[in-house]
């Protein structure tokens, strides 16, 4: 796990449970005053609980409103006392929090990042090479009305460009319905993380939609690959075709999906041990896997 330290510190939590914080980030937490775990843009597999009795102290959850609206109240102290904000993956990858560090900066309150894996360095574990990857995209829930395209858009960039694309999967957490919202109803549905499965859905969607105005640089028998739970002991990593996506179980989140661009031969051999129907095997054996 990650963590910004307000003297403040903000750590990284690092991707599977309470063993992946890093030692020096470990040390601050157990002498901080007051220790927050940011609890809106990812998850670990484990709870606050299990986190609480490794590091033998109290986690307080830090929801969005808290972060962006009640920052005071975090950095309360903070100029005379160690505040520890942890962040799961690292504070300043997928999702950054320099936003939080301005704010201290603004106060005059010290910080110290401390850094750990996150899903945009960890995703090697597919074996497609960091280096070939382009823009890293987010694919979010689509809903009856409302169904946005442009990460397909950068997808296709990046793949015209012979390049990976990680598309990182929506997250709802603390969301509200518009009439709980409307009234000021306290009221919060359950968390939602997208699957991979629905994430390649939507993008067959797209496809079918868009079929007679683009070129086939994507289409329902491209290959991709989802990876799931990463850094967790029961990582799982498949990969399949977008129709043979749409219909893969990988179990609990968190989801990413991976498009790949141009493949070396060494990533093709390394996603062959992650196929697991025969189509997908016939493919990456072939030369032209585009």
């Amino acid at each position: 796990m990650s963590c910004i330290d307000l003297d403040q510190n903000h750590f990284g939590l690092g991707l599977g449970d309470a063993k992946d914080i890093t030692v020096k980030g470990l040390e601050i937490v157990r002498r901080a005053k007051r220790v927050y775990l940011e609890a809106y843009t990812s998850i670990l597999t484990v709870g606050k609980e299990a986190l609480e009795a490794y590091y033998g102290r109290k986690v307080i959850l830090a929801d969005r409103e808290m972060v962006e609206q009640a920052s005071d109240e975090l950095m309360a102290d903070s100029d005379i006392e160690d505040i520890a904000f942890l962040v799961v993956g690292d504070p300043l990858g997928a999702t950054t929090h320099t936003d939080l560090i301005l704010r201290a900066t603004e106060k005059g309150i010290p910080y110290h990042v401390i850094h750990n894996a996150s899903i945009i360095n960890a995703i090697g574990c597919c074996g497609l090479q960091l280096y070939n990857y382009g823009e890293v995209v987010s694919i979010v829930f689509w809903s009856d009305d409302w169904k946005p395209e442009s990460f397909y858009d950068k997808i296709l960039t990046n793949k015209k460009r012979g390049l990976h694309t990680l598309c990182l999967l929506d997250i709802k957490m603390k969301e509200q319905t518009i009439e709980n919202l409307m009234k000021g109803r306290p009221v919060f549905e359950p968390p939602r993380f997208l699957s991979a499965s629905l994430a390649a859905q939507q993008l067959l969607e797209i496809i079918r939609n868009r079929k007679e105005k683009c070129s086939s640089a994507l289409t329902a028998d491209s290959i991709c690959v989802a990876v799931a739970r990463v850094g967790s002991q029961d990582q799982k990593i498949v990969a399949a075709t977008l129709e043979e996506m749409s219909t893969t179980d990988m179990g609990t989140p968190l989801h990413s999906l991976v498009i790949p661009g141009d493949m070396h031969p060494l990533e093709r051999q390394m996603l062959l041990l992650f196929a697991e129907s025969e189509k997908i095997k016939s493919v990456l054996s072939t030369e032209d896997t585009s």
